[in-house]
């Protein structure tokens, strides 16, 4: 299964993808899209839209996992945020695939082992997971993160699967 992990963010978003084999999870590669605060945000959307589909159609993935929006004081930024969010929900939906949405303590928690990690953490544990791996950024660790994420929920709820079908068989 090869998984695209999304950080939404407008000015930043970061991806990584993936390949997952039973328990043995590989890189394939990360990045970050970027888009200029000069531009106005219509146009700011399209090319987040524009770079995320190349990736989409680059790496192929079966899976997408996407971070979450939490609400901050600056009620502004939370729906630019919003707005990149859906632009990192509507281009996998477009691909066809399957979209897990995770908040950002469970990412840490299913990275890093606790909820409240910072990034050096976030950071130390994709490295460590994804040996000799090159990060484009702190975005790309985080899509990693929300990617490792999703592939242990994903194995978590097949194994479930097949255990239920051999109860019921």
């Amino acid at each position: 299964m090869r998984v695209l992990g999304i950080d939404p963010g407008l000015r930043n978003m970061g991806w990584g993808v993936i390949e997952v084999n039973g328990s043995r999870i590989t890189h394939i590669a990360n990045g970050i899209c970027t888009s200029l605060a000069t531009e106005d945000l219509g146009a700011r959307l399209a090319s987040l839209h524009a770079q995320l589909t190349h990736v989409l159609k680059t790496y192929a993935p079966d899976t997408a996992a996407v971070e979450q929006t939490f609400v901050n004081k600056d009620g502004a930024g939370t729906l630019k945020l919003g707005q990149a969010r859906g632009i990192a929900m509507l281009v996998p939906a477009q691909a066809g695939l399957t979209i897990g949405e995770y908040y950002p303590n469970a990412i840490k928690k299913a990275v890093v082992g606790v909820g409240h990690a910072d990034k050096k953490q976030i950071d130390h544990m994709v490295r460590l997971q994804l040996p000799g791996v090159k990060l484009a950024g702190p975005d790309a660790a985080d899509a990693l993160a929300i990617a490792i994420c999703h592939a242990h929920y994903a194995q978590s709820a097949g194994r479930l699967s097949e255990a239920l079908a051999r109860a019921s068989a």
